[in-house]
């Protein structure tokens, strides 16, 4: 299935040193579903409609501090593929040409849309992300925004001093909240009111009731309930109506599943492939594979490498963590690190996945040993 019939013209440009004051106006006026940047009339970047919206950016910035580079993709490019490049862009948006020519666009939610039948056939629990971060409700918002930070997320669920879900946290709950009180207040100096937001408990900015996922029911049911309620993911529970938190469900935990290549072959997928330094793709690719190649009996079918920076830098090199999700016949195994640059951290996060692995491995063959126990016993 090609892109053809999913991408729209339906899209506004304009250049990378305008207004985002102006480019708002036009975003209020025309209602495109993306903007394509330009520069000297050659493309050069995307703003998605949430992007602009939820940023605080002021309006004399120019439109080149928001953009973001998302790689051109052609119009009867293959839907996986597409989907691909959207994880790994870190991006909901990608421009579309014809040719040499731009054409226009393609959303995440389009595609999402378009492929939803398909989806009956996996169920939340093989796509969730299961190593879930939650926060507590009386917990200080700027305690939620460190945590959203460090792991590189846009969403936490709220649980009680029990650890039962009360609510879900986005970054689009706090940006509202911040635009809202600054709305309210006027300019000026506001580092004061700003302390004092960051001290408000989690339990005032949280969404609540919660919309949920369980694992059994189908990803087509789950993506309905997104699109429905104009939302990008859901708190997976362990049964209907349930409040432990068994993981988060996201329209890119989705976009990646449609990238899954067949059983019994390996997919390798970036998120955020701009910020490999003195390390390749192919290099990154090349030592998953080996790891899974050690343990083949856990049969790893994909792979997802998740890069994240950091604000600080040692002599101007970033801070970067690395999280690295594999999934197996066996469930889930995952290994995170952090590193100054790309390459450091990304061999972090390998060391620390090989020996879950090893655990993992290890208690398989615990349990194929107590077995073999228990038949030996059977037969005396």
């Amino acid at each position: 299935m090609d892109i053809s019939e999913i991408a729209i013209s339906d899209y506004t440009e304009v250049d990378v040193g305008e207004r985002l004051g102006k480019v708002r106006s036009i975003f209020e006026r025309e209602n495109p579903k993306g903007l394509i940047v330009t520069r000297d009339g050659e493309y050069a970047g995307v703003i998605g409609e949430r992007d602009l919206v939820r940023s605080r950016i002021e309006n004399d910035t120019k439109a080149s501090v928001l953009m973001k580079s998302a790689p051109r993709v052609d119009r009867t490019e293959d839907v996986r593929e597409v989907a691909r490049v959207l994880v790994e862009g870190n991006t909901k948006i990608a421009p579309v040409y014809e040719g040499e020519n731009l054409w226009g666009i393609v959303t995440a939610d389009a595609i999402l849309e378009a492929v939803l039948d398909s989806l009956d056939a996996l169920t939340v629990e093989q796509i969730r992300t299961a190593d879930v971060v939650t926060v507590n409700e009386q917990s200080h918002v700027g305690q939620a925004i460190n945590r959203l930070r460090k792991h590189g997320i846009s969403r936490l669920p709220v649980v009680d001093e029990d650890g039962y879900l009360t609510g879900v946290l986005t970054t689009h709950d706090i940006v509202d909240f911040v635009v809202r009180d600054a709305d309210r207040q006027g300019r000026g100096d506001r580092r004061g009111d700003l302390d004092r937001m960051l001290d408000i408990p989690v339990y005032d900015l949280m969404s609540s009731p919660v919309l949920t996922a369980t694992g059994d029911e189908t990803v087509e049911d789950a993506v309905r309930r997104m699109l429905d309620n104009d939302i990008s993911g859901l708190v997976v529970t362990d049964e209907e109506g349930g409040d432990s938190v068994a993981g988060v469900l996201t329209k890119t935990d989705v976009l990646r599943a449609l990238t899954f290549t067949e059983e019994g072959q390996m997919d390798v997928q970036i998120t955020n492939v701009a910020l490999l330094d003195t390390i390749s793709r192919e290099e990154i690719v090349e030592e998953i594979t080996g790891v899974a190649d050690k343990y083949q009996e856990m049969q790893v079918q994909h792979a997802h490498v998740r890069f994240h920076e950091h604000k600080e830098k040692l002599r101007g090199t970033p801070l970067i963590q690395c999280q690295i999700r594999l999934r197996t016949n066996r469930g889930q195994v995952a290994g995170t690190g952090e590193g100054y640059g790309a390459d450091h951290a990304f061999h972090v996060a390998a060391d620390t996945l090989e020996r879950n692995v090893l655990e993992v491995k290890g208690l398989i063959a615990d349990e194929e040993y107590r077995g073999q126990l228990l038949r030996k016993l059977g037969e005396l």
